[in-house]
């Protein structure tokens, strides 16, 4: 019995036939939908070339989408960074033997998992903006960069904790026998485990910091949505903005999404390396005999007077 087949009873011809049924009203449904819109559109006048003109502008993306294409990144990119050092630091901590320091992580990991993204972005914006620590132009991202960290940091601690809990006991059993500590158990033998069993959850929440960062915008960080709300009002183009900062949010998870793939199969290959073919066997006639390989990877075979090498 193969492992499909385990997990879930392969479907027959009705169900087969019902979920083609199912899969045809969704695809009936969606283009429905997409024919509604496109029809509110015409009846708005916002399917006029010239709204849409501004996007072909080579001006436009050098002064607006570029720009704001960088600031995301860039946002995105530190609190990535500091997110998974964050969560790995402080899942680590919430499995700690020391009580203190298990209760001090777990404190600050469910206080920030609690509070919203974009009033920690208000609180942060405030507070750096009233005692000037940093500089006015650095305001805006260093309050987006702490919030997105924080919150994103503690959704990770607990994937880490989550994720070294799943593993089986026989795991930690190992690295004690062996004499590790259980503090070199977690960092060396489970630790590494853990984080490639949920690179698909990892995955997800680099998309939704990804993501998050558009909530730069409320506190007038220049990322790519408040770079594409300046171009539509500066062009009168609105919506078309809006749909370009829609596909290049879209494009930019989906890369996200491929290189994790390639990622998790590289590290699912990790260790396993090519298969070696054995050595070659000669074909021996009548009254010949076999020898074992010369170490250089043939096999001698002997017949009669002859000794023949066979790659």
């Amino acid at each position: 019995m193969s492992a499909q087949n385990v997990l879930f009873d392969a479907p027959g011809p009705r169900a087969r036939r019902r979920h083609a049924i199912l899969t045809g009203f969704g695809f009936v449904l969606l283009a429905g939908t997409l024919a509604a819109v496109l029809w509110k559109f015409k009846a708005q006048g916002q399917l006029e070339a010239s709204l849409w003109q501004p996007l072909v502008d080579p001006e436009v993306w050098t002064s607006y989408v570029v720009p704001g294409l960088v600031n995301t990144l860039k946002a995105a990119a530190v609190s990535i960074v500091a997110a998974m050092v964050f969560g790995i630091l402080f899942g680590m901590g919430r499995l700690s033997q020391n009580r203190p320091i298990r209760w001090v992580c777990s404190v600050v990991v469910e206080f920030f998992r609690a509070v919203p993204v974009l009033l920690m972005m208000y609180f942060l914006f405030q507070l750096f903006a009233f005692n000037n620590i940093f500089v006015a132009s650095l305001n805006s991202f260093m309050a987006v960069v702490i919030a997105l960290t924080l919150y994103n940091g503690s959704v990770i601690a607990e994937l880490v904790r989550s994720g070294v809990f799943s593993l089986p006991k026989g795991q930690s059993e190992a690295g004690l026998s062996i004499g590790l500590t259980e503090t070199q158990t977690l960092r060396s033998i489970q630790l590494p485990q853990a984080l490639t069993a949920m690179l698909p959850a990892l995955v997800s929440q680099i998309v939704v910091i990804l993501k998050d960062s558009a909530l730069g915008a409320a506190i007038t960080y220049p990322e790519l949505l408040q770079s594409m709300r300046d171009m539509g009002t500066a062009y009168a183009t609105v919506i078309p903005a809006y749909v370009l900062a829609a596909i290049v949010f879209i494009a930019l998870n989906f890369g996200l999404t491929v290189l994790a793939g390639r990622v998790e199969r590289r590290l699912n290959r990790r260790g396993r390396g090519p298969r070696r073919a054995g050595p070659a066997a000669g074909v021996a006639g009548p009254g010949s005999v076999e020898t074992p390989t010369d170490g250089i990877g043939g096999a001698r075979v002997h017949t009669g007077d002859a000794t023949s090498q066979a790659q």
